[in-house]
């Protein structure tokens, strides 16, 4: 197979090469974060030549821009586990605030858990890159589909009032992203589980207040 290495490290199907080394790719984001997704590497670990992967990937960010796609898949992937592992309310309101609740959970916890892939997701642009292609891909990405899918749902219900909704999903990913900054690179990193778990559910309250969503769900939901 042409390009193919006498070491082969990762077998791969025929013309399905570009997922490979995005396999591997997001391998290295997991293992080490943005710094670590390194075409040469990639191609190294499958066990192809360099020529070969630059057939795929012309330039680093194009092999960036498809692990961070993987990573937003990821998370959306754990989001939508973390909500169907719960139990949902018989209430339509409650239903809808577990799962807002449950969305901003989750995203701080896949950050824990996938801290590589976590700051891969979010990492700035290469120096060529359009800052709007990073905007767009993340706005049109399953994770910030599923929020405000759950806030248009709290509105149809009547909770979230219709001035409160504008850039409401902005609102909501501001508060979970710089906590999970805070927690996993900043200041907070060094918090016991329980208090992260307090200052996590106060976030959550204070997105749920500052959107005007009616109180009382939150006393029903819980934790």
């Amino acid at each position: 197979m042409e390009g193919v290495t006498t070491t082969k490290k990762r077998a791969y199907h025929h013309g399905d090469l570009a997922s490979a080394l995005t396999d591997v790719a997001t391998d290295l984001a997991r293992e080490g974060g943005p710094g670590e997704v390194v075409l040469r590497e990639a191609a190294r670990r499958v066990g192809v030549s360099a020529t070969a992967a630059y057939r795929h990937f012309a330039a680093h960010r194009d092999l960036i821009h498809a692990v961070k796609d993987r990573a937003l898949a990821e998370l959306a992937a754990a989001m939508r586990a973390d909500l169907d592992a719960g139990v949902a309310c018989a209430d339509p309101v409650d239903e809808a605030l577990r799962r807002l609740r449950g969305l901003g959970r989750t995203y701080i916890a896949f950050a824990m858990r996938e801290a590589g892939l976590f700051r891969t997701a979010f990492c700035p642009p290469d120096a060529d890159e359009d800052d709007a292609s990073m905007e767009d891909m993340v706005m049109n990405a399953a994770p910030y589909m599923m929020l405000s899918e759950t806030l248009d749902e709290l509105s149809a219900l009547g909770v979230l009032p219709a001035s409160h909704r504008l850039f409401g999903e902005i609102k909501l990913w501001a508060t979970v992203h710089g906590l999970a900054q805070l927690m996993l690179d900043g200041p907070l990193r060094a918090l016991p589980d329980e208090a992260r778990t307090a200052i996590v559910e106060s976030g959550l309250d204070y997105c749920q207040s500052g959107l005007g969503i009616a109180p009382g769900g939150t006393d029903r939901l819980g934790a």
